[in-house]
């Protein structure tokens, strides 16, 4: 008889230093508590996550791999190798969802060839709850990753997106490095047009959290602190 195949159980990461317990479900200690292969972005941060966890669980038990954009096919093969001799596995990102703007959807595709059973626990991801918060248009929306480095690359790309909203009635989203949130801010109120909304979503699910849809045109009178705190930038051009 054939051994029976582990699980890959995808669990999400607070969006920064607050209890897990406040924004998350409680049955997630109970898959840390009986797992013990687990596949982190960071070793460093997952191991303290688990400690947040589970602080009687013994780290030196722990089989752990770490996942980042340059892990190849075949590493990711490897990380395999425990749920296919029968042991469930835990994939635990730096900060929100796995597999949301997350190299470990690859993983998560390679678990499902496999046959492996992947389980998804609810848990904050910033972009869903920028969304949720903006008042934009939920129907209709597109997330986008990162606008390009380049200014002149960066103002044609908001143009093109500026486009596609109007046409399409679609809000577009964005994330940007903590430490160039300003410069991408102000690319934004300086090359979108003053009736289009934009919503600034930043520290979302912690007591410093912000959140507020203006138009560009009301967005240029007003100030706010964006450096080095995780933020989600959407906006919409109206049709009318």
């Amino acid at each position: 008889m054939n051994k029976a195949i582990g699980k890959l159980f995808l669990i999400p990461n607070t969006l920064g230093y607050i209890s897990p317990e406040n924004v998350m479900s409680h049955s997630i200690r109970d898959i840390i508590d009986a797992t013990h292969h687990f596949v982190f972005e960071k070793e460093k941060i997952g191991r303290a996550y688990i400690k947040r966890w589970c602080p009687e669980k013994s780290q030196n038990e722990l089989h752990v791999q770490s996942l980042n954009k340059h892990t190849t096919r075949q590493e990711l093969l490897e990380m395999l190798s425990p749920c296919l001799s029968g042991h469930n596995m835990a994939l635990i990102t730096d900060a929100g969802c796995p597999g949301v703007a997350d190299p470990g959807a690859d993983l998560v595709l390679l678990a499902h060839q496999s046959k492996i059973i992947v389980r998804p626990f609810v848990g904050p991801s910033s972009i869903l709850l920028a969304l949720m918060a903006s008042g934009l248009n939920g129907q209709q929306f597109a997330f986008n990753g990162y606008l390009p480095i380049d200014k002149q690359a960066c103002k044609q790309a908001i143009k093109n997106f500026e486009r596609l909203s109007y046409s399409n009635n679609q809000t577009q989203v964005f994330i940007e490095t903590p430490y160039r949130n300003s410069r991408c801010f102000e690319l934004l109120i300086n090359h979108l047009s003053p009736n289009t909304l934009l919503s600034v979503a930043c520290d979302l699910s912690l007591p410093t959290e912000v959140i507020h849809t203006k138009t560009v045109k009301d967005w240029k009178t007003s100030q706010l602190e964006l450096h080095k705190r995780p933020s989600v930038f959407l906006f919409l051009r109206p049709s009318a």
